[in-house]
């Protein structure tokens, strides 16, 4: 596996995080006891105050990295349109508003690539609609590539090209959505019949 020309296959989760590939999950992993804003702040590594040494003596500093990170969660809150949920503990949050945290905390470091995992599980349409602009603004705006498992074809449809149909770990089509919805490889493998049966069964 290459990343930018580079080998990092076995690489260790943190290894990774540290290169700019994150992920987000299919049941969102929140800290439920902490706000909003402090799940967005816990994601930078390396903070001072993380250490007992320096925030004994070295109060100055963590008090200057603990400030410019929080002024980057709220610059994320911001983005993301969450700003009425800031303060909010994470886990008396809604499913999309969840998704809406796990992809913010991407945001909290200098992302290359994010994999998102069901992104609309369990999201009503007017949240995805939501999730699925900040995923085509941190492209556009700021080039995140991302790669996303999903099995809502319209937010695929609308996200995403190319589009990889895979069964049993193997390729099947490859294309915009329009075409691999029409692929018979597609349509037999996931409704158990294809086009040319149903023909001739009609």
């Amino acid at each position: 596996m290459l990343l930018d020309g580079e080998d990092i296959t076995g690489l260790a989760p943190h290894e990774l995080f540290a290169k700019g590939m994150l992920r987000t999950f299919q049941i969102a992993h929140e800290f439920s006891s902490l706000s909003v804003r402090d799940n967005l702040m816990m994601v930078p590594p390396d903070q001072p105050g993380e250490r007992l040494w320096s925030a004994w003596f070295h109060g100055a500093a963590v008090r200057e990295r603990e400030a410019a990170i929080r002024k980057r969660a709220d610059e994320v809150i911001e983005f993301l349109e969450i700003g009425h949920v800031a303060d909010e503990l994470a886990g008396n949050l809604s499913g999309g508003q969840k998704k809406l945290l796990e992809l913010g905390r991407t945001m909290m470091v200098d992302a290359k690539i994010v994999f998102l995992d069901e992104v609309g599980a369990g999201v009503n349409r007017t949240l995805l609609g939501t999730i699925g602009d900040a995923i085509l603004r941190l492209n556009r705006e700021r080039g995140y590539t991302f790669c996303m498992i999903e099995h809502d074809m319209e937010f695929i449809a609308r996200l995403c090209d190319p589009v990889i149909v895979m069964a049993e770990g193997t390729v099947l089509a490859r294309g915009t959505a329009a075409e691999v919805q029409a692929d018979e490889a597609v349509i037999e493998a996931y409704l158990g019949t294809g086009l040319k049966n149903k023909a001739a069964a009609g």
